[in-house]
């Protein structure tokens, strides 16, 4: 394998995709917009709720139970009638509905067990569960602040201190930017890297090439050589320029150890979307695997859920996958500021599955040119 020929095939493939305004687009905007959205807008966090109370007691505690939904929680709740709350749930506009039943305080002072009702509309999957929750630890919090209100204060004989760990506000903005560009340096390492072998394919130039005095070895290390360093130094950007300085989110580690590990990732998966690449028989064939390949990855790889929680045949089986070891590597150092002595069996894991993707693909590339 010759280097110069290398250099100058991997020009070549960066000018190509500089031609290409989609590809830049999504390039842009994966690396920019996406994060920002991620970070503003995680699913699993309640905000501004839409909340209806039917309040058929009209007391005192059913009043000061409805005023506690507040801001940026709730959206300040309707007060409904229950010929309304079915209808208003139907329409999609409240997401819960608490009914407050008729002598409810009564009740609570003579000592009996009155009973609340939530209504929760469960096609909102996102706000359903910790919703639920939290409108759960809003009404114990108030009944039992009224029931207490004039006695005196219960010292209690436990004093549980909690310390979050490397995010101490619990902003999930700070999980959400940088899982989303973790995730983004493997989906478009493999949408490059395929889509630079289909678009020489199908422009032609494919056969130009094969008559030059240059390997099959040669080619696809240009492709991977190329588009591998232009999703690295896209996320090198990506991280300092939008994460960093335009969100203020810190970074609990090097982000120089992190780029380490995103080029042996990268070595994997530019592997891995040229031997779809060569699988596919045109670019919709080749995005119809990509939604078969992207998609596990994915969620299954511990980005999304810890891999705990997966059956143990699951995570035996994601161990071949390479961002399995890189969400790792990039969590443990981009959060936890692991160093090297942490995260090395990650980068020889990673080491390992770019050989052996690689070899793959070179030897099903050479039977794609032949």
């Amino acid at each position: 394998m010759r280097l110069r020929h290398v250099l100058q095939l991997s020009l070549k493939e960066i000018r190509g995709l500089l031609r290409d305004p989609l590809l830049m687009v999504l390039v842009a905007y994966a690396f920019t917009l996406d994060v920002y959205v991620s970070a503003t807008a995680i699913p699993e966090s309640l905000n501004r709720a839409t909340i209806g109370i039917v309040d058929e007691d009209a007391s005192p505690l059913s009043r000061r139970v409805a005023d506690a939904f507040l801001p940026p929680y709730f959206l300040p709740p309707a007060q409904i009638d229950i010929a309304q709350m079915d209808a208003r749930m139907d329409a999609g506009i409240d997401t819960f509905s608490l009914v407050i039943p008729p002598e409810f305080q009564r009740d609570l002072l003579a000592g009996n067990r009155p009973e609340l009702q939530l209504n929760v509309d469960a096609t909102r999957v996102s706000q359903a569960f910790t919703g639920a929750g939290s409108i759960s630890a809003v009404v114990n919090q108030e009944i039992t602040g009224w029931l207490a209100r004039d006695a005196a204060p219960v010292e209690m004989p436990v004093d549980l201190a909690v310390r979050a760990r490397f995010n101490p506000s619990l902003d999930p903005a700070w999980f959400g930017a940088v899982t989303s560009v973790i995730s983004t340096v493997t989906m478009l390492s493999i949408i490059l890297s395929g889509a630079a072998l289909i678009r020489e394919r199908d422009h032609g130039t494919l056969e130009h090439l094969l008559v030059m005095p240059v390997t099959a070895a040669e080619i696809m290390t240009s492709k991977v050589l190329s588009m591998g360093s232009v999703v690295l130094v896209a996320t090198a950007l990506s991280l300092t320029l939008v994460v960093q300085a335009g969100m203020g989110i810190p970074i609990g580690g090097s982000v120089a150890l992190y780029l380490v590990g995103a080029v042996l990732h990268l070595f994997a998966t530019t592997s891995m979307g040229i031997l779809l690449a060569t699988i596919a028989g045109s670019m919709p064939q080749f995005a119809m695997l990509l939604l078969l390949v992207l998609l596990p990855l994915d969620i299954l790889s511990g980005g999304v859920t810890p891999r705990e929680s997966m059956p143990q045949a699951v995570q035996y089986i994601m161990l071949a996958a390479p961002n399995t070891h890189f969400i790792a590597l990039a969590q443990g150092v981009l959060f936890r500021g692991a160093g090297l002595s942490v995260v090395w069996p990650q980068l020889v894991a990673l080491m390992l599955i770019g050989s052996v993707m690689f070899t793959l693909a070179l030897r099903r590339f050479r039977k794609f040119l032949g």
